[in-house]
């Protein structure tokens, strides 16, 4: 029987009944499932509606033989493994089978145990296959621009210039609060870059003790210190190839970042302990949630090192200055833990999401994950009330009576007038200036006075302020 996972389905396509009587018996006492086809036509037709993990193709048959259809076979299932049975196996054909497409031979009569092994590995390989497409695809869908969710426009900005970055081999550093997803756009250059199918190697710097911090980035030779038993690859050796992540690097030691920096400038490094160059071909991305550029007026950063890792800079907006963004975060979070948990689709009462709006989110889009995923686990029903979300919440409830009103409104409606709101509100604190409201806002004049309109929000008359 196989050994990777469900059975395998395997169609067997020959115009001889006993042929096809005989294999059918052999591998269903093996485990395996068995669909049988007579000829071209119908296993074409079953091809094209059914799910087989291998075809069992016979090479000669009336009309169509295999030859023939195998590179039919290769359009519509190109990853569909094919061994060919034959009783003339000759060189010429064998070749000819192998550059159409097919993954084996075998020749009548066959041996029972060659047959089966033949058979086991090529859906072993191919389920392997399968394994890192869709891990990849599983990839891209959580890490690319498209899934990073937003729609401010300071999120629209990031993600063009992400998206000009991606291609390139320039060092990154990415500054923003905690929480507000510098891995998610440090995964998604990686995957959009040319070293997508290369490592991502990922190390939070201030997690690991500064005197193993040089040895986990560079590695070390046996015996070079007392610990040291055997010779160990660092970060930069595993990551050749793609991309190093160097999470929270304002913490890293004063020594260790002239180490970082030389790597950087000459592409090579030396292992502790070591006596030669290891040449490494890795491209940086670095993050901090820090100040670096107050980091290096205190003496706490490298200058140089700074300047060499700003090549490009992204600075990554807290969720308070991207809070039309919170409803679709919200949705994209409570889908994924509804999924997730085995439940129905679950959504928040519009006072819950009124408190969400006004909250300002000192932990960013990591605490607003965590707050849908206590929702989600916490309710009993479709609609989240504002009591199961975090304590923090209840104490920041937006009024909102114009919208209890409306106990018909559309999560559409709800964040048209919180929208609204907020433009008000902000108008109102900056004297009515619109110009001040757009920049702090951090949107263009001209998007701000578009959604003036587009939302109806009053204009008083600005007020001097003293």
């Amino acid at each position: 029987m196989p050994d990777t996972g469900s059975p395998a389905t395997i169609l067997i396509i020959d115009d001889e009944a006993a042929i096809r009587e005989s294999l059918e018996t052999l591998l269903l006492l093996e485990g395996f499932q068995v669909e049988l086809a007579p000829e071209g036509a119908t296993g074409m037709d079953m091809l094209a509606t059914g799910s087989y993990d291998l075809l069992l193709l016979d090479l000669s048959m009336p009309g169509e033989s295999g030859m023939d259809l195998l590179p039919r076979i290769k359009r519509l299932r190109p990853e569909l493994p094919v061994i060919m049975i034959t009783a003339y196996g000759t060189v010429a054909n064998v070749v000819e089978a192998l550059r159409a497409g097919a993954d084996n031979f075998i020749q009548k009569p066959w041996d029972n145990e060659k047959l089966l092994a033949d058979l086991r590995t090529a859906i072993s390989k191919q389920r392997s296959q399968q394994e890192v497409v869709q891990l990849k695809r599983t990839l891209k869908q959580r890490y690319s621009f498209d899934n990073i969710i937003g729609k401010s426009d300071v999120m629209a900005h990031l993600l063009e210039t992400v998206a000009q970055v991606a291609p390139s081999r320039s060092t990154v550093l990415i500054q923003g609060e905690s929480g507000t997803g510098k891995e998610v756009i440090a995964k998604a250059i990686h995957l959009s870059s040319p070293r997508h199918d290369k490592p991502f190697v990922a190390i939070n710097t201030g997690a690991v003790p500064s005197e193993l911090l040089e040895s986990t980035l560079f590695g070390h030779v046996k015996g070079a210190f007392t610990s040291a038993i055997a010779a160990k690859k660092g970060l930069f050796e595993v990551a050749t190839g793609g991309t190093l992540f160097l999470d929270e690097i304002g913490t890293m030691p004063l020594d260790t970042q002239a180490k970082v920096l030389r790597a950087l400038q000459e592409r090579s490094f030396m292992q502790v302990g070591g006596t030669s160059e290891i040449q490494v071909d890795v491209r940086i991305v670095a993050a901090t949630n820090i100040n670096l550029q107050q980091a290096v007026r205190d003496g706490r950063f490298r200058e140089d090192l700074f300047y060499r890792l700003s090549v490009i800079n992204l600075d990554l907006p807290p969720l308070r200055r991207r809070k039309e963004d919170i409803p679709l975060l919200a949705d994209h979070f409570l889908k994924r833990f509804s999924e997730e948990n085995g439940y129905p689709t679950r959504s928040l009462a519009p006072a819950a999401l009124r408190a969400m709006m006004d909250h300002e989110w000192p932990g960013n889009v990591r605490e607003l994950e965590n707050a849908m995923e206590r929702g989600v686990v916490l309710s009993t029903g479709a609609i989240i009330p504002l009591d199961l979300l975090p304590q923090q919440f209840s104490r920041t409830v937006y009024d909102g009576s114009v919208l209890d009103h409306k106990p018909d409104a559309s999560l559409f409606d709800i964040m048209e007038e919180i929208e609204r709101r907020i433009l008000s509100d902000r108008l109102e604190r900056c004297s009515w200036n619109q110009t001040e409201a757009a920049e702090f806002l951090k949107i263009p004049l001209s998007t701000l006075n578009q959604k003036i309109k587009r939302l109806n929000v009053e204009i008083k008359k600005r007020k001097d302020r003293d």
